[in-house]
């Protein structure tokens, strides 16, 4: 046998077992193994811009990790670009939508593309106006136009310059804008003086002050490290814009509010997340874990405390969401068992 007719043979039977084994699996398809169904696929979310939103993001990508998906890091973008990214199939989803406040931001035929999941948090993003509630209960306090009242000024007015002290928002931050606005509308900016100062420092010293005793008067939203130092029924207790009219509208179900419904002066929105239609077709484990995954407000504000304190590195974020797993346990199961059932 000479060496050309051994190398033909050679390859003659390498074409034999290779044509008797296994068809090699294509680039990126899906494994069979029922615990990890997105085995293979590689997912594309994003995050805002601000901080406060990543915790819900990194419990979403280690849930979606755990069944199996490679899950690449998120993009940080402002919400118009992530809406139009996400419409596009750039970006499978992102867990940071705000809604009905985001509506503007939407680009034309955006809900044919995309979908708004069920909240993760409903009502989460709150904003408004808290009081302690020792002085709500000692004065009557329901609303805004009680810092008219004399006795109501004398009590929080900390520097005595004749009007109540509100911890309120920096210049430049649209919540400036609307505490200017409830001033100029309801007639109280000979009553009232809005801190316009660095917001962290101002609560730094509302929290000292109410640890004090003396009373504190501040503007804040939710989720937030705020009232998780400061509790909402506890320590302090929503109160309402007057708005007779209803311009900004009300909202029930408010933990702490002194009335219900409450008129909080902003518009209230529900956190959700948001995700392209084709891959959340395409990717049905994915689809029902975000649709399961339902965090509570005192469970993100307890997390942007830690980040207020420094843990605000992602790898501090990741011991959030270790802890987090780890007392919601029979939850976290919960959600993973529903995705990898939705696949069967």
């Amino acid at each position: 046998m000479n060496k050309l007719t051994t190398i033909v043979l050679v390859l003659m039977a390498t074409f034999l077992l290779v044509g008797c084994g296994e068809e090699p699996k294509e680039s990126g398809s899906k494994a069979v193994d029922a615990d990890r169904p997105g085995q293979g696929v590689t997912l594309h979310p994003a995050r805002a811009t601000w901080n406060t939103g990543f915790f819900q993001e990194a419990l979403a990508r280690r849930g979606l990790g755990e069944l199996g998906y490679t899950v690449k890091k998120p993009k940080d973008l402002p919400n118009p670009l992530a809406y139009k990214s996400i419409a596009m199939g750039d970006i499978d989803y992102w867990c940071n939508g705000n809604f009905p406040l985001h509506d503007p931001q939407l680009p034309d035929g955006f809900r044919e593309k995309a979908e708004i999941l069920d909240p993760i948090i409903k009502s989460g993003g709150m904003q408004g106006y808290l009081v302690s509630k020792k002085e709500v209960e000692k004065f009557g306090i329901t609303s805004l136009n009680d810092f008219k009242r004399e006795e109501v000024i004398k009590a929080f007015d900390l520097n005595e310059d004749g009007k109540a002290d509100l911890t309120a928002c920096p210049p430049g931050w649209g919540c400036e804008e609307v505490i200017a606005e409830h001033m100029e509308k309801y007639g109280l900016k000979d009553y009232i003086e809005p801190n316009k100062a660095s917001y962290e420092a101002g609560m730094a010293s509302t929290l000292g002050a109410f640890k004090s005793g003396e009373p504190v008067f501040f503007y804040t939203w939710t989720p937030n490290w705020t009232v998780y130092k400061l509790k909402p029924g506890k320590d302090v207790i929503w109160i309402n814009v007057p708005d007779e009219d209803n311009t900004y509208g009300e909202v029930s179900g408010i933990k702490g509010a002194v009335s219900d419904p409450l008129r909080p002066g902003f518009v209230v929105y529900d956190i959700t997340v948001v995700a392209n239609k084709k891959f959340l077709k395409e990717n049905p484990a994915a689809a029902a874990f975000l649709k399961s995954f339902k965090l509570t407000i005192d469970d993100v504000s307890a997390q942007n405390t830690l980040m207020n304190q420094g843990e605000k590195s992602d790898k501090d974020i990741e011991k959030h969401v270790d802890a987090w797993i780890a007392a919601h346990q029979e939850t976290w199961d919960g959600w993973i068992a529903a995705a990898r059932k939705a696949v069967k």
